[in-house]
């Protein structure tokens, strides 16, 4: 991975903090992402001395803001010129609904239409590191939703698991669309169920669900080191050189829930995301 350029979102802790560490051990530089400046430079020092690699960079920024999404992926290209890896880890739940500042439901706009932005903003300058390579968190929550179309964001009703669930639905249904699109260019683009595993992702999300989420850790939970495995290898290993447009889980590629191959619903979310962030059609996806 040496003079390879990374970007992973949601690396203060959890998954994120783990494959940020992971890359920048194998030689990678590395560039994290949070909403933490705190956090950030704690964990760009930790990593640092525990690898011995001072190129591990944070930007910080809220991927619950549309505008600043685009401030991150300006941020980046004005440093770096080339994108080898990008992580589209950071994600979220919560037990209401709530809106950001452009108005969306928060989970969707932090579990899908953040990693759509962020994407389709710095594809140029991943077409032009070719190879290089997307992957993306998803869950195996995805196979108990559907995309509620007249509800996508909680509008006439919210119900936590269901917006969860939906949201990495989504992801999927982003990532096939995607791959699809960029069939040829050198960028691959994957999907990840790191499984359940032990972190803080549900500790905005009121006392039941982390208190049900603490129960199921400790019955099978995994550890965060465990559960990036199977992105760490993705974004690293050879073994998956020109793979594109799969789902996978402990390293292996497997198949997703029936509504995810939909080819109209994969059209059509991109269409309906494209005009919620105004993604521009330049923008190379």
């Amino acid at each position: 991975m040496v003079g390879k350029v990374c970007l992973v979102t949601g690396a203060t802790r959890g998954l994120g903090a783990v494959t940020a560490e992971a890359l920048a051990a194998l030689g990678a530089t590395v560039v994290a992402t949070g909403r933490s400046a705190e956090r950030g430079q704690d964990l760009v020092s930790g990593i640092s001395q525990r690898t011995g690699n001072d190129d591990v960079h944070f930007l910080r920024a809220d991927l619950a803001s549309m505008a600043e999404v685009r401030g991150l992926a300006r941020a980046f290209m004005d440093h770096w010129d080339q994108l080898h890896i990008l992580v589209d880890n950071a994600g979220t739940v919560f037990p209401t609904r709530r809106a950001t500042v452009d108005g969306y439901e928060e989970v969707f706009a932090v579990n899908h239409l953040a990693p759509f932005l962020l994407t389709g903003v710095l594809l140029p300058a991943m077409r032009s590191s070719a190879p290089s390579r997307i992957i993306v968190t998803s869950s195996y929550e995805h196979r108990h939703a559907r995309m509620h179309w007249e509800n996508l964001q909680g509008e006439l009703f919210y119900f936590s698991q269901q917006a969860y669930a939906q949201s990495k639905l989504a992801n999927l249904l982003f990532v096939y669309e995607l791959a699809r699109r960029l069939r040829g260019s050198g960028v691959t683009v994957n999907a990840v169920n790191p499984g359940l595993v032990h972190t803080n992702i549900c500790m905005d999300s009121g006392w039941l669900i982390g208190t049900v989420k603490r129960m199921m850790d400790r019955l099978s939970g995994l550890s965060p080191e465990e559960g990036a495995d199977t992105g760490i290898w993705l974004a690293s290993s050879p073994e998956v050189e020109g793979v594109s447009g799969r789902y996978f889980q402990r390293r292996h590629a497997v198949r997703s829930s029936r509504a995810s191959y939909d080819a109209a619903d994969q059209q059509r979310l991109w269409r309906i995301s494209k005009g919620l962030t105004g993604l521009s059609a330049n923008s190379g996806a």
